[in-house]
């Protein structure tokens, strides 16, 4: 309605119903609802490249001393025997296995699939499936090739992808990769981060895993990056904020989308109380009670001695 999201239309299987509320934060993940409302958006990078989806599993049964005994972090001595033999694909050349909770058990956050939509069900649904092809085989080869992988089976197999990185919606402020390297705080800084740039297969590209700032340092997102131009009573929290790909690549894990949906969550508050539309909120007000909340109180410290 003009420039304010009237109702959100849902679908169960009792049929079609609407959601209205004076304020909506868009949570979804892939920024349905902000697309809908005609908010700007990316794909990926831009040019429609997307870091690619994964799926995981666990093993149970693992003889943890035998297994991890090696010091290689990434298995990539038995990685490369598999992919040389064509047992593995060629994007297993490093296996990511790590300790459960449990004793013996180990995930697997290995399995990637490139090139894939995540706003489009079919591609999801396709990817679904070669992803578990991969993972029935790395169980596979892990209990043939690696020690302490013999008498270990698979369990908790994902019920389908993880996907990091679709829509990029356009906000009032765009994070840029150099905003982190200068571990910029910003005045509305709402979310504080020290996360390294973790950009996973997008395009034909590797994983990186490389430090986004100096040692002991962070940066904050900025509440502009949550909240649109135009779209009066409209957030948005998670990896669909508005960030450039070399940003986003840090931004995206899911302690700061939490802290992310806590920042708009308070904000909503604030604006409900007093009348403001979503632009209007009180930047100092809602960094001052996300303080008193326990969230970002460094920064709050930091901005007050400059």
């Amino acid at each position: 309605d003009g420039d304010t999201v009237s109702a959100v239309q849902c679908c169960d299987r009792q049929g079609p119903f609407s959601i209205k509320s004076k304020y909506v934060i868009d949570c979804s993940g892939d920024g349905d609802i902000s697309a809908k409302a005609g908010v700007p958006y990316v794909l990926g990078d831009a040019s429609g490249n997307m870091m690619a989806v994964t799926i995981s599993f666990f093993m149970v049964g693992v003889d943890w001393k035998r297994a991890f005994a090696d010091p290689d972090p990434y298995f990539e001595k038995y990685a490369a025997k598999g992919v040389a033999e064509n047992r593995l694909h060629r994007d297993l050349a490093k296996l990511y296995l790590m300790r459960g909770f449990h004793e013996g058990t180990v995930f697997c956050n290995s399995v990637h699939v490139r090139g894939v939509d995540g706003t489009d069900p079919v591609a999801v649904g396709a990817a679904t499936q070669e992803g578990r092809r991969r993972c029935r085989q790395l169980a596979q080869f892990l209990r043939s090739d690696v020690p302490g992988f013999e008498n270990a089976h698979m369990s908790m197999l994902s019920p389908t992808v993880g996907v990091r990185e679709t829509r990029k919606l356009q906000g009032i402020y765009r994070l840029k990769g150099e905003d982190l390297a200068r571990a910029t705080k910003f005045d509305d800084g709402v979310v504080a981060c020290d996360n390294p740039i973790d950009d996973v297969m997008r395009a034909e590209g590797e994983m990186t895993h490389d430090a986004a700032i100096g040692s002991g340092q962070y940066y904050t997102i900025p509440f502009r990056s949550l909240v649109p131009e135009k779209v009066t009573n409209l957030m948005f929290a998670g990896r669909i904020l508005s960030a450039d790909p070399a940003a986003f690549a840090s931004v995206r894990g899911m302690p700061q989308c939490m802290a992310m949906g806590q920042a708009t969550g308070t904000a909503a508050a604030l604006a409900l109380r007093s009348g403001a539309t979503v632009q209007e909120v009180s930047r100092e007000e809602l960094v001052r009670c996300l303080s008193q909340q326990g969230i970002n109180r460094l920064n709050v410290v930091e901005m007050a001695a400059q």
